[in-house]
């Protein structure tokens, strides 16, 4: 490596990770948010069976898995000011990316609500509670546990997809390198030093997902422990 290169990525790793800071990860975080809500609400849509709602969800999910992100960032950030709609960068990107999150994340709710035997359910009736009640307190809690594992999957993922967002002009850490490449003529290497940072930043929160996991792990195996000590001292009094 020559000495113009090494000052070129030294000088460039802060100029790359400032964006990342300021804007990569915001926009993952505020996504992943919305993402989330939007796809508990499109499942419990599903589940609850409620016809009109159900369809439309179902059509949601049908288009926004099946047409990729760039096109669908591309039509509301250049395609709806064609229909007077003017939606700048950021929440252009932040519409784009929660609605495909969406679509994906409502799947894996679903199917992890669905997981927790039918049994949950009306034991919690005989006991009194109302549905919500029992959504809240003994369907959800096991439903996490489920889609906990692919929802953050999905999130390392969207950490990943967000440089798209450089195609509408958003200037995250991507595009950064990119105008970074433009100026000195060292795109391989300064590509590849914005590879490093998304890189580490996947590490590290693969990292964090497996230590949330056991310790979800852990507090499902203590709630089996005390459920199973309950029952046991319940049957000697009988």
């Amino acid at each position: 490596m020559s000495e113009r290169l090494f000052d070129i990525l030294l000088s460039s790793f802060t100029k790359i990770l400032i964006p990342c800071l300021q804007v990569t990860l915001p926009l993952t975080v505020i996504v992943f948010v919305i993402g989330v809500v939007l796809a508990f609400f499109t499942a419990l849509v599903q589940i609850m069976n409620i016809k009109v709602l159900k369809q439309i969800a179902r059509i949601y999910i049908w288009i926004f898995r099946g047409t990729p992100l760039l096109v669908q960032l591309f039509i509301i950030f250049y395609g709806m000011p064609s229909i007077g709609l003017m939606i700048p960068a950021f929440p252009s990107a932040v519409i784009a990316f929660s609605l495909n999150f969406a679509a994906y994340a409502s799947e894996t709710i679903r199917s992890a609500i669905q997981s927790v035997p039918a049994g949950q359910t009306e034991a919690g009736y005989m006991i009194g509670l109302s549905y919500p009640q029992i959504m809240l307190r003994i369907i959800l809690p096991q439903a996490a546990r489920v889609a906990f594992p692919t929802l953050f999957s999905s999130l390392i993922g969207l950490t990943k997809d967000t440089s798209l967002a450089s195609s509408i002009t958003v200037v995250e850490m991507f595009k950064s390198a990119q105008q970074i490449a433009g100026r000195y003529f060292e795109p391989f290497a300064l590509y590849m030093e914005a590879a490093l940072i998304y890189l580490i930043i996947s590490t590290l929160l693969t990292l964090l997902q497996s230590f949330l996991e056991k310790k979800l792990t852990w507090k499902h195996n203590e709630d089996e422990k005390t459920i199973d000590e309950k029952e046991k001292k319940y049957a000697k009094n009988f």
